[in-house]
């Protein structure tokens, strides 16, 4: 495995799955008699993992559409 020039690794898919690493999980780097350790950042209590993508997504809508035009998409077209 190399390291590449942005410093980016890629975690094979194996310890991804065997160890949870989902997208958007973070992580952090421990040195520990040395060696580099990959962890999992401890969630603050009462912020679970959805609560964290709404806060990433909130602000970033950039529509004009108004909510009834959002819906009538998500819903498709009515039926008489």
């Amino acid at each position: 495995m190399r390291i590449t020039s942005k410093g980016q690794v890629t975690i094979p898919l194996q310890i991804r799955e065997r160890f949870g690493f989902l997208a958007n999980t973070d992580v952090d780097f421990r040195v520990d008699r040395g060696a580099v350790r990959l962890v999992r950042t401890e969630r603050k209590r009462g912020q679970s993992r959805g609560s964290g993508l709404v806060a990433r997504l909130r602000g970033r809508a950039d529509t004009r559409m108004t909510t009834d035009e959002i819906l009538a998409l998500t819903r498709g077209a009515r039926r008489s």
